[in-house]
């Protein structure tokens, strides 16, 4: 797959924006948790400009990256990303750290830009065979961030301060854009049928994923799979409090070890992206996760805990890369961008709808019981995917036939 310029070149920009996402982040949190002596408002809003954005600019940003080439969509919006930052730097040296919080808005805004832009490249310049492992390595590149991404950013923010973190967050942005701009110049666009204004190409994009029942399965399954995700995000810390007896600290080590397994699932499944299909990838994903979030949350023990997140962050990889394989794959060239910037706001939509409610069915009921409902809501999402395993069994049979 590195043999492929383009893998090779939006995979180093990735590492240099997720490095620079990573240190900003954490100087942003421990900055303002510092200044405003932990004000839980002021540090819950650095959340809300980093998801906020998700929902407001996904299919927007979409739509634009299916009107707009896709190289000088990547290159421009990593570098204004830097210009961001830079413009944030200077604002804080004047005592205006509020805009912290907007620089990151923006930052993460242009980020809706640039993601769907990287998966019409890989659609156009990866072979069909090799998108399962680029999928793959690309999640294991985001596992490898949740595990080194926090000790660097804090890191880099306690030894240097607030200006070197940002100063080498726009560098980093920078560096990213002038990778991407040694890609070769952009083919002229192929446009959907349905070209035209903005709002006629969104609303296009729209009818496309409701016509196509490969994505509208897959964004009921994100639906299920986000809404899981949500209930348990923000119950972690009690998961070590009350069912393992530990102190907040511990918890660290378990986000660690989870991302550690997610990095060797990651590994395992290049390896193997060629001999199993992403139907199947993304099943086996599921179900394992379901299984093993039902007993983390049932569990007492520390050592039973630490082999099911194991295990789990193992086979999470199959997870997203089954799904992002399926959406390359059963989306025309033309759709590329509204498609992934309309089924990524359903995921982060349900999530926070799920972690809305966490806290109260946990009051309301148990701990115990909240990790079962998103166990089972897994499952569900699970078997919402037996229609196109259906189904792709039968096309093979037919070809075969013939």
């Amino acid at each position: 797959m590195f043999s492929n310029r383009y893998v090779r070149t939006i995979i180093l920009s990735r590492v240099l924006l997720q490095l620079g996402i990573w240190i900003r982040n954490y100087a942003v949190l421990l900055f303002v948790s510092e200044l405003t002596n932990n004000n839980p408002v002021y540090v819950s809003l650095i959340s809300v400009v980093e998801f906020a954005p998700i929902f407001l600019f996904g299919l927007i940003g979409g739509t634009f990256a299916d009107r707009w080439r896709p190289k000088r969509t990547m290159v421009w919006s990593d570098l204004l990303s830097a210009l961001s930052v830079g413009a944030v730097l200077l604002a804080l040296t004047n005592g205006g750290w509020i805009a912290l919080l907007i620089g990151t808005f923006i930052s993460a805004s242009l980020s809706q830009f640039s993601q769907p832009s990287a998966m019409k490249l890989y659609k156009r310049h990866v072979p069909v065979e090799q998108l399962q492992g680029v999928m793959a390595m690309s999640q294991t590149l985001v596992a490898v961030f949740m595990v080194l991404g926090p000790v660097i950013g804090t890191f880099i923010f306690i030894q240097f301060g607030i200006n070197a973190s940002l100063i080498l967050t726009a560098v980093l942005f920078l560096c990213s854009s002038l990778v991407l701009a040694t890609l070769p110049r952009d083919a002229e666009e192929p446009k959907s049928g349905d070209a035209g204004g903005f709002i006629k190409e969104l609303k296009a994009g729209l009818r496309y994923i409701g016509s196509n029942q490969s994505l509208r399965t897959l964004c009921l399954t994100f639906s299920a799979v986000g809404l899981a995700s949500g209930l348990t995000q923000p119950l972690q810390i009690f998961l070590v409090i009350e069912n393992l007896g530990q102190d907040k600290q511990f918890l660290q080590w378990l986000v660690m070890t989870n991302g550690a397994a997610m990095l060797a699932g990651g590994a395992v499944i290049i390896g193997m992206s060629k001999k199993v299909r992403p139907q199947l990838l993304l099943l086996l994903g599921l179900l394992v996760t379901a299984v093993c979030t039902i007993g983390i949350g049932a569990s007492t023990m520390i050592w039973l805990t630490i082999i099911l997140l194991v295990i789990s962050g193992f086979f999470f990889p199959c997870i997203q890369s089954g799904i992002q394989t399926l959406i390359v794959r059963n989306t025309e060239g033309a759709f590329i961008g509204r498609v992934s910037g309309a089924i990524m706001p359903v995921f982060m939509g349900m999530m926070v709808i799920g972690m809305f409610i966490s806290g109260y069915l946990k009051d309301t009921f148990s701990l115990v019981a909240v990790y079962a409902v998103s166990g089972v809501l897994i499952i569900i999402g699970a078997s919402l995917l037996f229609p196109l395993m259906v189904q792709k069994r039968s096309k093979d049979e037919k070809r075969t036939a013939l």
